[in-house]
């Protein structure tokens, strides 16, 4: 029973050292505060981050005709976002693409997001490594799975639209993101 006890004690120890934090924050001197790792859109939505959130999310005109035609398909995908919450193109385009998803009914449990750091010795990287193996090198990257395996992607911007490179994604119709080069693992 001691054994037992030990035994629960230490995987408890051991699930709370490698828990990772959501919206952790990072700030430096007198540089404007980042989220690093896995964030919520309650992080997104809290402190000065909310200033170009609710803009940029509040502002966008759904393109709600190109959604109906795949609300559904878009529901059988998971989805990986990851962005900078220094990274101008990310302030824009995330809070944009989350407001696709939620006209689109898109069960956000199906939604990660990821922040990388901006710190030099850290550049585009988070504390968990989720970033490892992706090639990622421009934010915001959106990364669409279906089956646990990487559909294609939408890196920094759309090519003609969110909703319609979001529909080309789904429909496995030719696509092919900006930056296809930097598609190359390293």
């Amino acid at each position: 029973m001691k054994r037992i006890l030990k035994l629960a004690f230490f995987i408890c120890i051991l699930n709370t050292i490698t828990a990772q934090q959501i919206n952790q924050e990072i700030k430096i001197a007198d540089d404007p505060a980042f989220l690093v790792g896995q964030i919520t859109i309650d992080g997104l939505t809290s402190n000065s981050y909310n200033d170009w959130y609710a803009n940029n999310h509040d502002s966008y005109k759904v393109d709600t005709e190109t959604i109906a035609t795949i609300k559904t398909t878009l529901q059988s995908y998971h989805i990986l976002i990851f962005m900078g919450t220094w990274c101008g193109d990310s302030k824009r385009e995330v809070p944009r693409f989350i407001k696709i998803l939620e006209t689109a009914d898109f069960p956000m449990e199906h939604l990660k997001i990821v922040a990388l750091d901006r710190r030099e010795d850290h550049y585009k990287m988070s504390p968990n490594g989720e970033e490892w193996g992706l090639a990622i090198k421009r934010v915001p990257t959106f990364i669409f799975y279906k089956n646990g395996s990487e559909v294609n992607r939408i890196i920094e911007s759309p090519i003609v639209t969110l909703e319609a490179d979001i529909k080309a994604i789904v429909n496995n119709l030719q696509y092919t993101p900006n930056y296809p080069q930097s598609l190359h693992f390293d």
